[in-house]
């Protein structure tokens, strides 16, 4: 199975499905943040990569429910690992997409869970449950819900640097090289921030930034982020305008315009030639 054999009647599920996963997601991250008794574990003795039991409780619970209503699906999760399946597609589950912001009480951390063919993710989520936002994108629809109301999802229009707004989450931004061609890029730009981690994908695809570069990123990081984004009008590629591969480097723009003149300026080509 992939996307092009989906019924009418298997997408609507599949969008109804989506939906009660980052429901339930809400439920159990919203009982662990801001909560006292929040304990945190480190991942890499090298370095620091938070986990906590929001991490693990909520991911378990989102295998749970999958498990009585897709057994057929395989799932590929932060926490959990892969989970093979039979039928084609494979749910792609970040629980805490930023747990150094959750443990810190910001509300800047997200729920990313994403459904992917051999093609690669075709349905998103990006779910802020602090906040009640919901980013959702693929299968035609690109949406969002909130505070202020549910409307579409569209990225921004923004055709040069020097009026786009960018974002990466590290200032450290993987190796010294890639930092190195980010700063290229951020030098360009109207203004550059850091920080935010997942929410700063929803807001381009929300038409708010133009633009996310990032290094060092797993597959659960961005497979929810490519289908909502590219759901709402943008594209998310490596840095050389392919996949996005083992080394995890993206970016994520408004529209074409934009990211060819990113490209060119990460990879030292001569203005205009990064289409």
């Amino acid at each position: 199975m992939d996307r092009d054999t989906l019924t009418p009647q298997d997408r609507d599920s599949l969008r109804v499905l989506l939906d009660q996963l980052a429901d339930l997601a809400r439920r159990e991250t919203l009982g662990w943040f801001r909560n006292p008794a929040l304990s945190v574990g480190n991942k890499h003795q090298a370095g620091f990569d938070p986990v906590t039991e929001a991490d693990r409780g909520t991911e378990h619970a989102i295998r749970q429910h999958l498990a009585k209503l897709r057994p057929q699906d395989a799932v590929f999760g932060e926490e959990l690992g892969r989970q093979p399946g039979s039928s084609g597609l494979t749910w792609i589950i970040d629980p805490v997409d930023g747990t150094r912001g959750f443990m810190a009480g910001t509300p800047c951390w997200g729920v990313l869970i994403a459904l992917a063919d051999a093609r690669g993710p075709f349905l998103g989520v990006i779910d802020q449950p602090y906040i009640g936002e919901r980013f959702t994108g693929g299968l035609g629809q690109a949406r969002m819900t909130g505070p202020q109301g549910a409307r579409a999802l569209a990225t921004r229009g923004t055709v040069s640097l020097r009026d786009a707004i960018l974002f990466t989450t590290f200032p450290e931004i993987g190796t010294a090289q890639e930092r190195a061609a980010f700063m290229r890029v951020s030098d360009k730009v109207r203004l550059t921030r850091y920080g935010m981690d997942c929410y700063a994908y929803a807001l381009l695809a929300a038409g708010h930034v133009d633009l996310v570069i990032e290094a060092g990123l797993n597959a659960y990081d961005i497979a929810a982020p490519i289908a909502v984004i590219e759901a709402a009008g943008g594209l998310v590629t490596d840095w050389q305008g392919g996949p996005v591969g083992e080394r995890g480097q993206v970016i994520a723009a408004a529209n074409a315009a934009l990211h060819a003149e990113a490209m060119a300026l990460l990879n030292h080509l001569p203005s205009g030639a990064g289409g």
